[in-house]
């Protein structure tokens, strides 16, 4: 086996959300989520690292191609979540809070099926420069 190496991929988009949990009082709503739970909804510019880690093609010199990689991110991701208010307009989070841990969960889902099974695949989502999670936890 040869030596593994990260590669990273950054994107981003702009999207609305709500937190809140259905079956719970608007008043409980509202203690745990705070503005979060703003009923209009509220937006994060947010930034999409995608870390994928394996073995250099020694035919290419790459782990993946970036740009194939840019377009499953653009064409399976942004594309997806970009301008959209996710409660309502990203059929995923349907019955699932759009939380940062969520979205991230949901980007990897989308995007794990589509790698070479070899490579292992870390989502770091930030919501906010300083609010960020990163899906899993360690590779």
């Amino acid at each position: 086996m040869g030596e593994r190496i990260a590669v990273f991929r950054k994107e981003h988009f702009n999207a609305a959300h709500r937190l809140h949990n259905p079956a719970w009082s608007d008043q409980q709503n509202s203690e745990v989520f705070g503005k979060c739970n703003l009923p209009n909804y509220h937006g994060h510019n947010y930034e999409l690292i995608v870390k994928v880690i394996g073995e250099v093609n020694p035919e290419t010199g790459y782990v993946i191609d970036m740009k194939v990689l840019s377009d499953l991110i653009q064409e399976h991701v942004v594309n997806v979540f970009d301008h959209k208010n996710l409660n309502q307009d990203v059929a995923a989070f349907t019955h699932l809070n759009p939380t940062a841990e969520n979205i991230a969960i949901v980007i990897f889902s989308i995007l794990r099926p589509l790698l070479d099974k070899t490579l292992s695949l870390q989502i770091r989502l930030y919501e906010t420069p300083r609010n960020f999670v990163e899906y899993p936890s360690h590779i």
